[in-house]
């Protein structure tokens, strides 16, 4: 048994996270095939459709080998480099993909399980599904291609779900845009077993082939708020955010603009200036620019020190450098969008 799995049934590709002791947390090892295969299926014409599913029940994928990422050692930055150039093209070659991509999500999605799913043509969560891209929290910013997706949300879900990190669930994870369909967990054998049967090779056969399966997953919180998040989180820069925020009052207001003050300050603000650029950008600039992003955060202190407070050591009392908002400087954000010495991002 592999940490990932491919086989092909009735010209459906499928593609099997297998880590679920790890909740099948991608690593550089498991990017490898599935670039390779993912390009393989796309030339291949008995191949109509790719499925990516995960084992266990806990989580689809709950984001990259995030230990791994933040060792310090010379081997952790080869690894590091190595991992998000391979990851990023993996986000590319699936949200350009010229086949129907059918993500089965089932449990916990974040970061880079996002990345796995999010740039599919279909992307189906379970009751169990939990959505979120936390890395504010934990000195990163919202990559595997956030700086597209989370833009292209309704209104101004992106900067707010980018800012906070809000975790989503069921009608609010389609509500988002993030998912396009629900199926319960119990449908799921079935509608994979479905969509292999009808081997479906366009957008529109799949529809046919979901839509036996789809329910309604009720009402949305998230929509209950959109009017405020809109209002809210509209400014042209964190500041406005904030004062928006602060001069509102209410319960929402006042709890986002805590939980904000809590991440780090210069990942908000870097991922405020990220989402604002992603708006216009293609799907490719915007994974050549995540990689400028990332390649300078490696050189900084925050992303060390968040994953040692929520994930190493867990004591969840990051000390970030800069420690407030207002000591980042937008000069400073402007340099982790110029070229880096490992040279640009490039596709085939």
């Amino acid at each position: 048994m592999s940490d990932i799995e491919f086989s092909v049934r009735n010209g459906v590709g499928t593609i099997l996270l297998n880590r679920p002791q790890a909740l099948n947390a991608l690593t550089h090892d498991m990017c490898i095939p599935l670039e390779r295969h993912l390009r393989d299926w796309a030339k291949n014409p008995q191949v109509k459709a790719v499925i990516i599913k995960a084992a266990g029940e806990k989580a689809f994928c709950a984001g990259g080998d995030i230990r791994k990422l933040a060792d310090r050692s010379p081997e952790g930055a080869e690894y590091r480099k190595r991992f998000w150039y391979d990851e990023y093209r993996c986000n590319t070659v699936i949200g350009e993909y010229p086949k129907p991509f059918i993500a089965l999500i089932d449990g916990i999605f974040m970061g880079g399980g996002v990345g796995l799913s999010v740039h599919g043509s279909h992307r189906i969560i379970s009751e169990f599904a939990t959505f979120a891209m936390p890395e504010t929290g934990i000195g990163l910013f919202p990559d595997v291609g956030g700086s597209h997706f989370l833009p292209r949300c309704p209104g101004e879900l992106g900067v707010y779900l980018g800012l906070t990190g809000a975790r989503l669930k069921g009608a609010d994870v389609i509500a988002a845009g993030i998912a396009t369909h629900f199926v319960k967990r119990e449908a799921l054998p079935a509608l994979e077993q479905a969509l292999i049967d009808a081997a479906p090779g366009d957008r529109s056969a799949v529809e046919a082939v979901v839509a036996r399966f789809a329910t309604d997953p009720g009402p949305s919180a998230l929509a209950g708020h959109r009017a405020e998040i809109d209002r809210l989180f509209a400014g042209d820069s964190v500041a406005a955010v904030m004062r928006a925020l602060a001069e509102d009052g209410g319960d929402f207001a006042t709890e986002q603009a805590r939980i904000i003050r809590t991440k780090s300050p210069t990942s908000v603000k870097l991922t405020f200036a990220q989402l604002r650029r992603g708006k216009t950008l293609s799907l490719r600039d915007c994974m050549r620019l995540e990689w400028r992003i990332c390649n300078h955060v490696a050189r900084g202190h925050d992303f060390y020190e968040g994953v040692r407070a929520v994930i190493i050591d867990k004591d969840h009392h990051p000390k970030w450098r800069p420690a407030t908002l207002e000591e980042v400087s937008e000069a400073d954000i402007e340099t982790y969008f110029e070229p880096v010495p490992e040279g640009e991002l490039q596709f085939d």
